[in-house]
């Protein structure tokens, strides 16, 4: 007998290496309990020509460099090329999904599904539930991304929430949200790439020059020069990956994200200022530094509270001292012990939702 049929909808086609891993770990987690999964496939051509525009120039308003151009466009195609083997639904309209089948349920989340001051994905009521044919819709570490508790919900989208039959959100802003606007407090459960952390192939690099992964760009002006002192005095090369840095030894900009995947997995530390930055090396129990930066703030801040880790949160120039003790250990056991029950009641509330 064939197990139940799941769609999950996210934003599955970014070209962003956190929004691939959150998706594909999702879809093969919950296809490992035995389900069959498709990845909701929504289209929008304005929202396309927004993620190419984004892909492209990423440090907008800072140009990006003439040289950098066409290792951007690569890395655009090998995420076209990883969209490909994703199990996909057939495609249909983001604002339209009349045409889809019915499903046993519905999955929303994991990302910013919820952020209502996305740039381009903002006010689409699908991600909330709208015309999806399903008697069981669920929310899975859903957020509001930089869309804060302080602004609230009003009672279009509070109504929409409440025809969830399950919500959990994976940071602390969002449960604010969502307890404002529906009078109860969701669970909080992980991102898909720590809950289902089996799902990211790992390649140990053998053979490879040691380096530092870079992860993100923006970075303050203080990093560079700290993170060249320290990793020269180790050593490591600093290799930037998904977008140029100065200051880097290397750039790999057009890596794809089985790349990436396997970047983080050779690295011998990691600085980021990405919460999948953080997500991946505390998946892969990697020493790592998160620069807090205001967009994304409250998914960084929240994700290391939630699992003590908030001593790799870097908020201003720390000494070089400071910044070399971060790098020199994993993340504590305390934090993976963290990690490990947080496994435990997000699977818990998976089974409970879906059964």
């Amino acid at each position: 007998m064939s197990g139940p049929r799941i769609g999950i909808l996210t934003f599955h086609k970014c070209i962003n290496y956190g929004s691939y891993w959150q998706a594909r770990c999702l879809a093969e987690g919950l296809a490992g309990g035995g389900a069959q999964v498709e990845l909701l496939d929504h289209h929008c051509p304005g929202v396309r020509r927004a993620e190419l525009r984004c892909a492209l120039q990423p440090t907008l308003p800072e140009p990006t460099p003439p040289e950098h151009r066409s290792a951007y466009k690569a890395k655009a195609r090998a995420f076209e090329t990883a969209f490909a083997g994703l199990p996909l639904s057939p495609s249909f309209s983001l604002h339209d999904a009349s045409g889809l089948p019915a499903y046993d349920a519905v999955v929303v989340g994991s990302d910013e599904v919820w952020n209502l001051a996305h740039p381009w994905y903002s006010h689409k009521p699908l991600f909330y539930g709208e015309g999806l044919k399903t008697d069981r819709l669920l929310s899975y570490a859903a957020s509001f991304g930089n869309y804060d508790a302080d602004r609230g919900l009003d009672d279009y989208w509070s109504d929409k929430l409440a025809r969830f039959t399950a919500v959990s959100v994976r940071d602390d802003n969002s449960r604010a949200i969502v307890e404002g606007a529906l009078g109860k407090t969701p669970p909080l459960v992980l991102d898909p790439c720590l809950q289902f952390a089996g799902s990211i192939p790992r390649d140990d690099s053998k053979g490879e020059e040691p380096y530092a992964l870079l992860y993100g760009h923006g970075f303050p002006a203080w990093l560079g020069p700290l993170a060249q002192r320290w990793a020269r005095e180790r050593g490591l090369r600093l290799r930037s990956i998904g977008y140029g840095n100065p200051y880097a030894d290397e750039e790999w900009i057009d890596a794809g994200p089985l790349d990436f995947a396997r970047a983080m997995n050779g690295a011998a530390a990691v600085i980021t200022n990405f919460f999948h930055g953080c997500v991946f090396a505390l998946a892969m129990n990697k020493p790592f530094v998160a620069c807090v930066t205001p967009y994304r703030l409250n998914k960084v801040r929240d994700l290391t509270a939630k699992l003590g880790a908030q001593r790799h949160l870097l908020r201003e120039a720390p000494t070089d001292d400071h910044f070399a003790a971060l790098l020199a250990e994993p993340p504590s056991e305390a934090v993976q012990r963290r990690i490990a029950e947080l496994r435990q009641t997000s699977q818990a509330y998976l089974d409970a939702a879906l059964a």
